[in-house]
């Protein structure tokens, strides 16, 4: 079985090893400015992952510096078009400077879980990638509001799948209040990823089977010990012969 799966994660948030995450990761998801960096980190992080072959993408999220984007909170339709939009044509302005083509969009944070449900909010992002460039890829997940209204709207989608996150046994993610929110063993990642690919499935924390699919997983760079579970977890799947690989719809 030849088995392709792109690792991406979130740059420019301050973390502080952006340089280490991308000499591992495929894809990189980059802070737009409204809940973590600006013109500046978005231009070094753009200017790196091009200088280490990553791909790169819009990380837009709600206008919230305060509560990381993290926080949910009432938002019309509008809002999420405008601020979404903004967000792309400040990072495709920049990515252009750079000689950069985007390759992708994920939603951060709140943003990125209310669209998960609200098919409302979902459809605004799409519309708003589609407006930007309609050759963005959208990384969501699979069977998702916000996968199904890209998919409406023709957009190319990259089902998403979280490494280092836990799941419920409705397929989606344990909320980050829980303590059992996250999974910090690479080896245990690892595992999970490959029965993803393999299999479709991911065993939630009640004990059930969830059906998933997988076309790139997501390692958040803002935890602790990122880096070297990002190294660990590629390691270990390389040693399975998967091909770490950026998405590339044909474009």
């Amino acid at each position: 079985m030849n088995l392709t799966i792109d690792l991406n994660s979130d740059l420019g948030e301050g973390a502080g090893h952006n340089e280490e995450l991308l000499t591992l990761v495929t894809s990189a998801n980059i802070a737009c400015g409204f809940h973590a960096g600006d013109a500046d980190t978005m231009h070094e992080c753009i200017s790196a992952a091009r200088d280490h072959g990553v791909a790169v993408g819009a990380h837009p999220s709600l206008f919230d510096r305060e509560n990381f984007g993290r926080k949910e909170f009432a938002v019309t339709p509008d809002e999420v078009f405008e601020g979404v939009s903004y967000q792309l044509g400040v990072f495709q302005a920049i990515a252009s400077d750079l000689s950069v083509r985007p390759n992708h969009v994920k939603p951060h944070g709140a943003l990125y879980s209310m669209a998960t449900r609200d098919e409302k909010i979902a459809k605004e992002i799409a519309r708003a990638i589609l407006v930007v460039d309609s050759s963005l890829i959208l990384f969501a997940p699979g069977n998702s509001a916000l996968a199904q209204a890209g998919q409406g709207v023709k957009l190319h989608v990259a089902r998403e799948v979280f490494a280092d996150r836990n799941y419920l046994s409705d397929g989606s993610l344990v909320p980050r209040s829980r303590p059992d929110a996250l999974l910090r063993d690479p080896e245990e990642a690892a595992a999970r990823v490959l029965r993803m690919l393999r299999e479709g499935k991911v065993r939630s924390v009640d004990g059930a089977d969830v059906d998933v699919r997988a076309e790139t997983v997501c390692v958040h760079g803002d935890t602790p010990g990122a880096v070297e579970f990002a190294r660990t977890l590629r390691s270990l799947l390389e040693k399975e012969e998967v091909t770490i690989r950026a998405p590339n719809f044909s474009r």
